[in-house]
Order: C-alpha cells, then structure tokens, then sequence
C-alpha cells in the first residue's frame, strides 16, 4: 500500500476543492476509487482525465494495473480546451 500525493489541474482541482491532498492507496485504480467516493464531480472529471505518476504518463494502461509505491506523486490532468 503507497502512501503519496494526489494533485488536482484545471477542472479537477475546482471538482476536489483543493489543490492537493494526501493518499493511501495500492494501485492507481484504488486511488481514484477512494477520492471520487462521494464526490460526483471529480468522478466525472476524473473519467476523462490524464495521470502522470512521478511525472510518468499512465497512459492507456489499465488503472489496476500501476502500482503506487510510498512517496509517489499522482496528478490528475482534465482535457484542456484551446488550441
């Protein structure tokens, strides 16, 4: 189980109410689960959101999948619109 920092860009940090919080979760599935629990909004932004692990794009690999080890950092980037 990985203790760590989940931070909130753009649409997710206004659907969180905060920049940033701490976390304890096994893989970045667990994660997600645990923040978007009672928290309609973010589940909505999260489910077309980015994560970088470390600064590491998840990517298309599945959620259950990237484990999350003691210190990592997880941010969670909304689609930005513009161009």
């Amino acid at each position: 189980m990985g203790r760590g920092t989940i931070r909130y860009w753009a649409a997710a940090k206004d659907a969180s109410g905060v920049a940033e919080e701490p976390f304890e979760a096994g893989t970045l599935a667990e994660l997600i689960e645990g923040v978007t629990r009672g928290r309609a909004e973010l589940a909505r932004v999260a489910g077309r959101s980015s994560f970088l692990v470390d600064g590491h794009p998840v990517g298309r690999r599945a959620h259950d999948t990237v484990v999350l080890a003691d210190g990592v950092t997880v941010e969670v980037l909304p689609p930005f619109a513009g161009g």
